[in-house]
């Protein structure tokens, strides 16, 4: 049974449609890349899968017993974000504020999630550091591991490699896909149509024209071959 399904959505802002008629599926295991030209409101469907924007028509359906607050997001960074005063233990826990409720505590359990999910990001010698005194790529990985303490289930990915050199690049998207290995199912805005190609299960295409498949499937599709030709040079973020 699928997790989310999209029925004949419509997205937009300002009193604005961007795009309508987006009909897909997301599966239990599934990897799925969201994407897109500038504007085609890439990053609107992600606040729309998680409840934070009404959808401007149709519906999106949680099922296989997916609750709201198992979902995790993992957001473009702000500068603001990136300069954030607090540890890498603290932000790393504040992922289980969804399941810890009203508690003004952190259970035993809560802690032992998030000791494992830096173990999992390779984070844990950095737990006492200050967020804001570490690299992009240490600053991602906490990120991951915050968004692991609110999901067992989905992970939603918004560009998590965006101002990355190479190097971290490649290695966050090995740890991603990794994730997915081990049965967290994947929904990942990218630019990088190379990466996207290369490890997504599925891709949903948004824009101009819209298309809804497997990787394979898109590859052989006129979207996608125009698309990869267009994104020789890359893009950047979206609304």
């Amino acid at each position: 049974m699928a997790l989310l399904t999209a029925r004949d959505l419509s997205l937009g802002y300002d009193s604005r449609i961007i795009v309508s008629g987006l009909n897909f599926t997301v599966s239990s295991g599934d990897y799925l890349c969201i994407v897109g030209e500038n504007g085609s409101g890439k990053t609107t469907l992600m606040k729309t899968l998680l409840g934070l924007k009404k959808p401007a028509g149709g519906q999106i359906l949680a099922g296989d017993g997916l609750k709201a607050n198992e979902i995790g997001y993992l957001p473009q960074q702000t500068v603001t974000q990136k300069d954030f005063p607090a540890s890498v233990r603290e932000i790393v826990l504040s992922g289980c504020q969804g399941r810890s409720k009203k508690r003004p505590f952190y259970s035993r359990d809560e802690k032992k999630l998030a000791e494992k999910n830096m173990d999992r990001m390779g984070i844990i010698p950095l737990a006492r550091r200050c967020y804001r005194e570490l690299s992009g790529g240490q600053q991602q990985r906490v990120l991951l591991a915050r968004a692991l303490c609110a999901t067992g289930k989905v992970l939603l990915l918004d560009e998590p490699v965006s101002g990355l050199d190479p190097k971290v690049t490649a290695e966050m998207y090995e740890l991603i896909a990794q994730l997915n290995h081990e049965g967290i199912t994947i929904i990942m805005i990218s630019h990088d149509i190379g990466s996207a190609v290369q490890y997504a299960s599925h891709i949903l295409h948004i824009g101009d024209s819209v298309f809804f498949g497997s990787k394979d499937e898109y590859l052989e599709s006129s979207a996608g071959k125009n698309f990869m030709m267009q994104q020789k040079g890359g893009d950047g973020n979206d609304r």
